[in-house]
């Protein structure tokens, strides 16, 4: 599998950019890099410099951070006392207001000795009363509070945050909004809460929401929750940089930990930080009844000040990416475009898992004949279109038109079931073995190595000789699950011997957010990935 190039034609579309000509098109091509993926290569005066500063800087700031914040806790939790859901009076009372400065002085001085000594703020941030939500993105680290701190606003939280000795009585004095994960009615009352404190012209703080809904490597802009555009009310996008040398501030799913970031952002002289309020976005009819389209319509403005592509992968993507199982998805991996694409059809890989057997059945009969697209589109059931183009593409990889329908299969699979990786090569084995025992050559293995982890280009020479232990030039399934049980580390060993290891792979909870920040209030039923192109009628 690879990406080939797009034109502007061939470039996925979205609703956000559908009128805006070949160039905004363009800014929907899939990303170069694996957006919840973050690579950190530190050189050897990198690591001397890391090495100097966790004898010398490092405690000394971890201390007065942590100091810092255990100055803040008594004067926030004199002033959270009483009922949260109470209407704060306006205006504020003067002992609140001093609360409120002092507060402030307090965590600026937390990120000062963080080494954040000089924060620039580009922009002017709108009052209560002219947009009452702060839409901020990329959403890419927890340093991303900082804002949050400066302006006191409001945020989304899950509600077990509250819990949190210290922290939670910092987060209770902003007046959060809280969202419960074990609540199957949370979701709809947070959404009403937001859109009462919206429309209460200025009586409450304002709301900052991270509509990402996870974490990432700002590379790009994925796709927006709509719940914080649902209650049609004017809002004023944020937008985050950290224009550091060596990005020590990034935290995604897969990358260096929470503590690690915290340790060597902490080693750093300085850290630089951007915020920038852009003007206020005020929502057309159309985009006060449609949320997805609102939403979509902000991300593209934010992405043109940042100046990075807009994309269409979601938190489930970042699920996929980082599934368990021997096979790994690479930071370059096609299978995010192609989820992406099987979403836009109207797939849902959920529904799919159970008539994967079917797929391979019908593949398997082609005997390795490749197909157009024609027969691709009657092979999956739905009509020839520019999204099956693009999905078509991917396998098309000699550009001839002509596809093997068995590595969709494949494919479909991981997407299906990530962490299964065994039960998706026996799926492969099955379509591939020869009818006479079911074994592989090398050729068929790459084949299907390949697909399974959505590459280009696979060395499995090395691999093939290892679990063909008695020199046949073919194997079976048998033969390789006998070897993964074995070896159950293989793929780094045999498949990406070059690789650095990744030192921090964590599992993903299916509903969990890194932070807390963008905790996900938006209705189960939302789906932008379905929405029709349409203009912003302003």
């Amino acid at each position: 599998m690879r990406l080939r190039g797009r034109g502007p034609r061939d470039a996925p579309t979205s609703s956000a950019t559908s009128s805006s000509g070949a160039g905004d098109a363009r800014r929907l091509a899939p990303p170069g890099r694996n957006p919840f993926v973050h690579e950190l290569r530190l050189s050897a005066l990198q690591k001397a410099q890391i090495a100097a500063m966790t004898l010398t800087l490092f405690p000394i700031r971890l201390l007065l951070a942590a100091f810092m914040m255990l100055l803040a806790w008594p004067f926030a939790l004199l002033a959270s006392l009483g009922p949260a859901e109470r209407d704060p009076g306006q205006p504020l009372a003067l002992w609140r207001k001093v609360v409120d400065v002092l507060l402030k002085a307090i965590m600026r001085t937390m990120w000062f000795v963080g080494g954040f000594h000089h924060v620039v703020v580009k922009g002017r941030q709108a009052p209560p009363t002219e947009a009452a939500i702060l839409t901020l993105a990329p959403h890419s680290s927890y340093f991303d509070a900082i804002p949050v701190t400066m302006t006191m606003s409001s945020i989304v939280m899950k509600a077990e945050s509250r819990d949190i000795p210290i922290w939670g009585t910092l987060i209770r004095y902003i007046r959060p909004v809280f969202v419960s994960r074990l609540d199957q009615d949370s979701r709809r009352r947070t959404v009403e809460e937001i859109r009462r404190r919206a429309q209460s012209e200025g009586r409450w703080p304002q709301i900052m929401i991270f509509p990402e809904g996870t974490c990432t490597n700002r590379t790009c802009l994925i796709t927006f929750k709509p719940g914080a555009f649902i209650p049609g009310v004017p809002v004023q996008p944020v937008v985050l940089r950290y224009p550091n040398q060596l990005d020590t501030i990034t935290w995604t799913w897969q990358g260096p930990g929470a503590l690690e970031i915290l340790w060597l952002t902490l080693c750093q002289f300085h850290n630089r930080v951007e915020i920038e309020f852009l003007p206020v976005y005020r929502p057309s009819e159309e985009e006060k009844e449609d949320p997805a389209l609102y939403a979509n319509n902000v991300r593209r403005v934010m992405a043109e000040a940042l100046g990075v592509p807009v994309t269409d992968y979601t938190f489930e993507d970042c699920q996929l990416a980082l599934a368990g199982g021997q096979l790994r998805l690479p930071a370059d991996t096609c299978l995010l475009e192609f989820a992406r694409l099987v979403r836009g059809l109207g797939l849902k890989p959920e529904k799919l898992e159970k008539d994967l057997d079917k797929y391979a059945a019908g593949a398997r009969e082609w005997r390795g004949q490749r197909v157009g697209i024609s027969e691709f589109a009657a092979f999956l059931g739905v009509e020839a279109s520019d999204r099956l183009g693009d999905m078509f593409s991917l396998f098309d990889e000699s550009g001839a038109d002509e596809i093997d329908p068995r590595e969709y299969v494949v494919a479909l699979s991981v997407v299906c079931r990530p962490a299964q990786t065994l039960d998706t090569v026996q799926l492969a084995f099955q379509m591939y073995g020869s009818p006479e025992d079911g074994s592989v050559d090398t050729d068929a293995l790459s084949t299907i190595l390949k697909t399974a982890l959505g590459v280009a280009e696979l060395p499995v020479d090395r691999l093939f000789r290892a679990v063909d232990q008695e020199e046949r030039g073919r194997i079976t399934f048998a033969d390789f699950r006998t070897f993964a049980d074995t070896f159950p580390d293989f793929a780094e060993e045999y498949l990406y011997p070059d690789r650095p290891p990744l030192e921090s792979l964590t599992q993903p909870p299916p509903t969990a957010t890194p932070n807390g920040f963008c905790a996900d209030f938006s209705p189960e039923a939302s789906d932008t990935g379905g929405q029709q192109a349409r203009q912003k009628l302003d």
